[in-house]
């Protein structure tokens, strides 16, 4: 039987992919991909995988894939935006460029950065940059990110997208563990719908949601 969708709760899903010797499934209502939940890693494994990252603030390769990001959403922005940047990971990066370009940003992640104080109020906009690929629980952890952001707030998430003409099982980004959840454009858009947000999509990999 095909386990319950972690974003809609679906359970009219079905076996999409085989990779590295376990279960992807489709999910039939949000069309989110998920790994097998048997397989999904422990925190203490998710940690450790993360601590392997190299991405250093002064890295400017890493610089420039967060562009992506930092590029379409501060072209949004008015100067001045208050912003969270949720799962900043060990070497926080995106806040320090959004800042320079006049921005004001506070780090959370839950691993290296677990300020419960950044989760007590409201900001301008929130990233999720590279982040929500990880989340086990990602309809909960949409909700709180909803809940974070004052009204005309931006959300923006970078993903690596599911592409339904490429080689799923091939893909890059499915060989990570801790990468559980993907996301289709359709996904997204099930997403906006869900939570009443406009959406754009900038690039293949950026998502803009405005509450």
């Amino acid at each position: 039987m095909t386990p319950s969708c972690p974003l809609c709760g679906g359970r009219d899903g079905r076996v999409w992919a085989h990779a590295m010797g376990a279960a992807y499934h489709r999910c039939g209502r949000c069309a989110l991909t998920f790994l097998d939940p048997d397989r999904w890693p422990s925190p203490q494994a998710e940690r450790a995988r993360y601590e392997e990252h190299d991405n250093r603030p002064d890295d400017p390769g890493y610089r420039r894939f967060l562009a992506k990001l930092a590029d379409p959403l501060d072209a949004r922005l008015p100067r001045g935006s208050e912003g969270l940047d949720f799962g900043c990971g060990p070497g926080p990066t995106l806040s320090g460029m959004l800042e320079a370009r006049g921005h004001v940003v506070r780090d959370y992640d839950p691993f290296f950065v677990p300020d419960e104080e950044a989760l007590a109020r409201t900001y301008d906009f929130v990233t999720c940059s590279e982040v929500i690929e990880h989340v086990h629980d990602p309809w909960s952890v949409l909700r709180r990110l909803h809940g974070l952001l004052r009204p005309g707030g931006v959300l923006g998430v970078m993903t690596g997208m599911v592409d339904d003409r490429a080689d799923f099982a091939n893909w890059y980004y499915v060989r990570d563990p801790t990468h559980v959840c993907f996301y289709h454009p359709a996904t997204m858009a099930w997403i906006a719908e869900r939570f009443g947000w406009a959406m754009e999509r900038p690039r293949w990999t950026v998502t803009l949601f405005r509450v």
